[in-house]
C-alpha cells in the first residue's frame, strides 16, 4: 500500500510541474503566472477539485510518441468562489506552449457539459500557441467540439473568459462565443491571422500587440470586455464580477447582505443636471450613488463611451445598468454604442437580471460614416433587445429623449415596466430649435418671432408633463429620491411573469 501512495505523490508532483522548472521560470520572467497559480488566485483556498489530472495525449506522429506529460496542457476541475461553485479550466503554456490537442479539447469539453448540467458557471483561463500542429485536424475537431459547448452552454450558465497569454487562430472563436472576454496588458493578445500572414497577404506592417492587444481590443474591436495590467488584477476583478452573477439561468440573482439604506436620499442629485441644456455631466456618478455602496462594476469602460452598462445592486441583489453618458458625444447614440449596449441587455435578460436605463440621449449620431455602416440595423440591435427583455424593467428620464433614440431606450411602449422621469426630463421628437426651423420655415428670416416659437415649444414640450399627461411616464420624481424610487419598483415587479409566442428562434438584426 505504501508503494502504490508513494507512486500517486510522485504522478501527482510530475503533473504539477507542467513542463518543468525551467518553463515555469520562463513564464514568471515574463511576469505571468503559472496555470496552477491563477487556479489558486481565482478560487476560494483548498476549495479546487481537479479532473483529468494524468490525462495524456494520444499523437503518435513527429516524435510525439517520446513525450508524455500528466494533464496535456490544460488544468481543469471545479472550484468555488466566495462559497458559490463555478467550473473551471486554464491552459498551461508550459506544456507544448498551451497548444490544443484532440485529449486537451476533451478535458475542456468535460468540464463545459458538467457546467450545463449542473448550472455552474464557467470560467476559461486561455493561454495557448492554437492548435497542436501535430495533430492535424483532430486538433481543429477538438476546438470546433469546444465551440458547440460553448454555443449550448450560451444564455444556460454565464461563460467568462480570461486571456492570459497568446489566442490566435481558432482559439479566438470560444473566447468569442462567452459572455464576458478580459484580457491583460502587455501579455495577451488575440487575433485570427499573426503579423506574419498580415505582411504576406496585404503588405501591411503591424506588430502582435497593435494587431490584437488588449487596447485593440477593448477600444477598437470591441472583443473584450476589459482590460487589467497584471494577472493577479484580472484574477482578482473577475472574483468580484463573478460575485455579480447568478449560477445560472433559472437561478435568482445573488443577494448579498448589504449596509447601505434603500430609502437614502441624495439631495447632490437635484443639481446634478445644469442649467444649460447643451451642457455635460458625468452619468457614472448617477449611477454610483444610486448603488448600494456606491459599488458600480462597468463593462466595456474603454469602448463606445457614450453609453455605459455595467452592474451594480440595489437592496443587495444585482441589477444591470445601461446609461447614456453626456460626457462623450452628447451622450448621442452611434452604432458602437448600440451594439455594446444590446449585447448586455440580452445577457442580463438570459440570466433574468433587472433592468435599470438611465436616459438623456439627444439622438442618433448623425454623419454619411453612421449611415453607410448601418446604424439603421445596428440600432434596431438595441431596438430588438429591450423588446425581447422579459425581465423587471426601471426607466428613468434625467434629461433629454429625442426622436427615436427615446424609442430604443427602454421607453414604455418598448415594454418598460416602470418609468420615471426627473423634472428636467425633455421627452420631444427633437430638440426646440431644429423643431421650429422645419415647422416654420417661411419665417426663419424673423429672428425674434423664431426666438418666440423657440421659447413656445420649449415650454411646451422640454418638459416631462405632455408624455406624463398620456401615461408614457408613470411619475415625475425628485432626483434626490431616485434611488428608493428603483429600488420600490424592482421590489414591485419580483413577481413578474411574461409569455410569447412560441418559436424556434429570433431573427435579430444582425
Amino acid at each position: 500500500m505504501h508503494d502504490i501512495i508513494k507512486q500517486l505523490e510522485d504522478r501527482r508532483a510530475q503533473a504539477h510541474l507542467g513542463g518543468g522548472e525551467r518553463r515555469i521560470a520562463a513564464q514568471h520572467k515574463k511576469g505571468k503566472l503559472t496555470a496552477r497559480e491563477r487556479l489558486e488566485v481565482l478560487l476560494d483556498e483548498g476549495s479546487f477539485e481537479e479532473f483529468d489530472m494524468f490525462v495524456t495525449h494520444k499523437c503518435q506522429d513527429f516524435g510525439m510518441e517520446k513525450e508524455y506529460i500528466p494533464g496535456d496542457g490544460v488544468i481543469t476541475g471545479w472550484g468555488t468562489i466566495n462559497g458559490r461553485m463555478v467550473y473551471v479550466y486554464s491552459q498551461d503554456f508550459t506544456v507544448f506552449g498551451g497548444s490544443l490537442s484532440q485529449t486537451h479539447a476533451k478535458k475542456i469539453c468535460k468540464i463545459q457539459e458538467m457546467a450545463i448540467k449542473v448550472g455552474a458557471p464557467i470560467i476559461g483561463i486561455n493561454d495557448s500557441g492554437g492548435a497542436r500542429i501535430q495533430e492535424g485536424v483532430a486538433a481543429l475537431a477538438g476546438y470546433t467540439d469546444v465551440f458547440q459547448n460553448n454555443i449550448n452552454a450560451s444564455g444556460v450558465v454565464p461563460q467568462i473568459s480570461l486571456v492570459m497569454g497568446p489566442c490566435a487562430g481558432g482559439a479566438v472563436y470560444s473566447p468569442a462565443l462567452t459572455d464576458f472576454v478580459f484580457m491583460v496588458r502587455d501579455s495577451s493578445y488575440m487575433f485570427l491571422t499573426g503579423p506574419d500572414v498580415v505582411k504576406t497577404v496585404t503588405n501591411e506592417e503591424v506588430t502582435a500587440e497593435e494587431l490584437g492587444g488588449a487596447k485593440t481590443h477593448t477600444t477598437k474591436s470591441s472583443v473584450a470586455d476589459g482590460a487589467f495590467d497584471n494577472d493577479m488584477e484580472a484574477l482578482m476583478e473577475i472574483r468580484r464580477l463573478f460575485d455579480f452573477l447568478p449560477a445560472n439561468n433559472r437561478s435568482k440573482v445573488p443577494v448579498r447582505p448589504f449596509f447601505d439604506d434603500p430609502k437614502r436620499k441624495e439631495p447632490s442629485l437635484n443639481t446634478l443636471i445644469p442649467d444649460n441644456p447643451n451642457a455635460p455631466y458625468d452619468m457614472v456618478e448617477l449611477v454610483e450613488k444610486l448603488a448600494d455602496e456606491g459599488d458600480f462594476y462597468e463593462i466595456q469602460p474603454d469602448f463606445a463611451k457614450n453609453i455605459l452598462t455595467g452592474f451594480i445592486r440595489l437592496e443587495g441583489a444585482t441589477v444591470g445598468v445601461v446609461a447614456n453618458q453626456p460626457m462623450v458625444l452628447a451622450g448621442c447614440l452611434d452604432i458602437n454604442a448600440s451594439r455594446k449596449a444590446a449585447r448586455f441587455v440580452r445577457f442580463c435578460d438570459a440570466f433574468d437580471i433587472p433592468l435599470l436605463t438611465l436616459v438623456d440621449v439627444p439622438g442618433f449620431l448623425p454623419g454619411t460614416a453612421q449611415e453607410y455602416s448601418g446604424v439603421i440595423k445596428h440600432g434596431a440591435k438595441l431596438l430588438y433587445a429591450y423588446g425581447e427583455a422579459t425581465v423587471p424593467r426601471v426607466t428613468v428620464i434625467t434629461r433629454k429623449a429625442y426622436g427615436g433614440a427615446y424609442c430604443v431606450m427602454s421607453p414604455k411602449h418598448l415594454g418598460g415596466d416602470v418609468n420615471y422621469a426627473w423634472p428636467t426630463a425633455e421627452i420631444a421628437v427633437m430638440g426646440a430649435k431644429g423643431a421650429v426651423e422645419i415647422l416654420h420655415r417661411a419665417d426663419l428670416g424673423d429672428a425674434e418671432k423664431i426666438t418666440a416659437l423657440t421659447d413656445d415649444y420649449e415650454d411646451r414640450f422640454a418638459n416631462p408633463f405632455v408624455a406624463a399627461e398620456n401615461g408614457y411616464i408613470d411619475e415625475v420624481i425628485m432626483p434626490q429620491n431616485t434611488r428608493l424610487r428603483v429600488a420600490r419598483a424592482l421590489a414591485s415587479l419580483r413577481g413578474k411573469q411574461v409569455t410569447r409566442p412560441w418559436r424556434k428562434h429570433d431573427n435579430l438584426p444582425l
